[in-house]
């Protein structure tokens, strides 16, 4: 009966260290784990500023080919503005002609008026 006794004083020690082991590999489990879900919390942090950051990049970049499409409405006005200018610029050169060939016409009948008198 005693070495019964023994059998199961070594069964239940074999089964407290069997537990104590299990327990013992569990809390490292649990403590690896930690660590897992603060890397994959911080992970998630770095990506939540990232895109923020893309983001913002991503608004600047829309604000600048906005700007850029502005500019090419200005460019095309100015053009149109220049044009307008420079047809301007030719009609009044061509009035200018006109004056001067009609002042010239007055210029000459005046002289051919002076060259009468006595």
């Amino acid at each position: 009966m005693e070495d019964r006794i023994d059998r199961l004083e070594s069964v239940v020690e074999k089964i407290g260290e069997a537990v104590i082991a299990t327990t013992e590999t569990v809390e490292r489990l649990a403590v690896r784990i930690d660590a897992l879900v603060e890397q994959v919390q911080q992970q998630s942090h770095q990506a939540q500023v990232q895109n923020h950051q893309i983001q913002e990049q991503n608004d600047q970049i829309q604000k600048q080919n906005h700007q850029i499409e502005q500019q090419g409405f200005e460019i095309f006005a100015l053009s149109d503005a220049v044009q307008t200018l420079a047809e301007n610029h030719d009609n009044v050169l061509e009035q200018l002609n006109q004056v001067t060939v009609v002042l010239q016409h007055l210029v000459a009948t005046i002289d051919d008026t002076d060259s009468l008198e006595p």
